[in-house]
């Protein structure tokens, strides 16, 4: 049975399975519409509960080539285009891009 979490449409009709979103950071842009993406979440360890960063890199298919290494980007599923890239570039990030700016430097530009 699907998973209700990630299925999406009305009582009775045929459910579509909505496809995942994440969020990293461009390790490479140097292969032609290819981006590689470091995705960074924390875990707790089983036993010892101390809290650590796993890192995991993802392929995902760029068409415009608009990623550029250092940047945030969003990444949601798609269809498998090659051996390993089973991920499409959906754009920048903008909600982590904001996170930089203070308010206060927007109003000393401002002036």
């Amino acid at each position: 049975m699907a998973d209700p979490k990630r299925t999406a449409g009305a009582k009775g009709t045929a459910a579509t399975p909505t496809k995942r979103r994440i969020t990293g950071t461009v390790v490479s842009d140097k292969a032609d519409k290819t981006a590689v993406i470091a995705v960074e979440r924390r875990v707790s360890h089983p036993v010892y509960g101390k809290a650590y960063s796993v890192t995991k890199k993802f392929h995902a298919h760029d068409e415009e080539n608009a990623a550029k290494a250092g940047e945030t980007v969003t990444i949601e599923e798609s269809r498998p285009r090659s051996a390993k890239k089973r991920w499409t570039v959906v754009g920048a990030a903008a909600a982590e891009a904001e996170v930089g700016a203070k308010p206060t430097d927007a109003k000393k530009e401002a002036k």
